[in-house]
């Protein structure tokens, strides 16, 4: 039975245990998650759900949480902000969700969290690094990613320093693209970089070359590009076709299915230099890479990638909140129990939490594409 109820006496004379929030009973802790798992933007949904879900299983597999077992409930929002509201108020409304959990994209995650600040559900981890959610601590919001400011400032230092001195952006005509355009103006200011001109791109484009016509026309010493999922793919494409020389920039959300990309490009995926906000899924080197290869390799998960990667740094950091919250488990000790982490790292992997900050890695590094889709420091 689901804790929430009156708690049962343990018998005469004795306390009562604290009452449990929703979504906890004595054997399960229920986690809710809205992401995209269909359209153009799948592939984020879907590989970030592999990554987490790949954690619980081997967090359950050794007797759970505190001897409580994970079950994650997920529903599609087909990245739709609208859709990401109604799933968040049955994910808190009627499946009586403990936490929230994997949240995909800027615009989704300001639909959910009026409704999860409401209700008191602590949201981890969306996969959004829009400055704007980072600037004051929200108590019940916790990040795990580095934001899109540290990725853009590594990019336009970097390029600062290689002297390139002019760039033209190419932005998602959404809140992630315009809110990002903006902290990249500022930076580029900071760095003395001139934005000579700036694109928006439709979610759905499938027909880049307007955009292609004016980059030539304003010949920028690199592109940046601020969009996510295959809308890169398209603009990549008409791009490489015009035979134009500018070297080209992405966030960490550019590309999440790089094999995929390298083959529907045919090769011309080389040279894209990408922020990474996490070590690469293969380097072993690094324990908790390992700990993910070995776990794909023991439960048969066959997604490998940087988000899937990211997904599994996130439910361990999840759980060891879930840990330190105790056997008691409310969302005011999971929120406690997350600010107690301070700060430490995950396989070495570094997380930063305390009372006045919410989010946890600064970890940004450039990486280069090769004609296949591996990636390259």
């Amino acid at each position: 039975m689901l804790a929430g109820g009156a708690a049962l006496a343990l018998g005469a004379g004795l306390p009562r245990p604290a009452r449990a929030d929703n979504g906890v009973s004595d054997t399960t802790i229920r986690i809710g998650q809205s992401a995209v798992f269909s359209g153009p933007a799948k592939d984020f949904g879907v590989d970030y759900r592999a990554g987490i879900k790949l954690y619980f299983d081997r967090v359950n597999k050794a007797s759970g949480v505190n001897g409580r077992k994970i079950e994650l409930v997920t529903y599609d929002d087909a990245y739709d902000p609208a859709k990401t509201a109604v799933n968040t108020a049955r994910l808190i409304d009627e499946d009586k969700v403990f936490a929230l959990t994997g949240y995909v994209a800027t615009g989704n995650l300001a639909a959910a969290m009026p409704l999860a600040e409401k209700a008191g559900v602590p949201m981890f981890a969306p996969l959004v690094g829009t400055t704007s959610f980072r600037t004051k601590v929200n108590r019940y919001l916790f990040h795990v990613r580095a934001g899109y400011d540290l990725e853009l400032r590594k990019i336009i230092s970097h390029l600062s320093t290689i002297g390139i001195q002019s760039i033209a952006v190419v932005y998602q005509d959404s809140a992630f693209g315009k809110s990002n355009l903006a902290t990249c103006e500022e930076l580029a200011a900071d760095y003395k970089v001139k934005v000579v001109k700036t694109f928006p791109l439709a979610i759905t484009a499938e027909d880049a070359k307007p955009v292609v016509t004016g980059l030539a026309e304003a010949k920028p010493g690199a592109v940046l590009m601020i969009m996510a999922g295959r809308m890169v793919e398209v603009f990549m494409r008409d791009y490489r076709a015009s035979g134009a020389g500018a070297p080209l920039y992405t966030l960490s959300v550019g590309i999440t299915d790089a094999a995929g990309s390298a083959k529907r490009l045919e090769g011309k995926l080389a040279g894209l230099v990408t922020a990474s906000i996490v070590p690469p899924p293969q380097a072993l080197r690094v324990p908790i890479v390992a700990d993910y290869q070995h776990d794909r390799a023991e439960f048969g998960e066959k997604i490998d990638s940087y988000t899937a990667l990211e997904g599994y740094i996130v439910a361990r950091v999840m759980v060891e909140g879930l840990r330190r919250a105790g056997k008691a488990l409310t969302r005011d000790s999971f929120i406690a129990g997350l600010e107690s982490i301070g700060s430490t790292r995950f396989g070495d992997f570094p997380i930063d939490y305390s009372a006045k900050n919410h989010n946890g890695s600064t970890f940004v590094d450039l990486e280069m594409y090769t004609r296949d889709g591996q990636l390259r420091r």
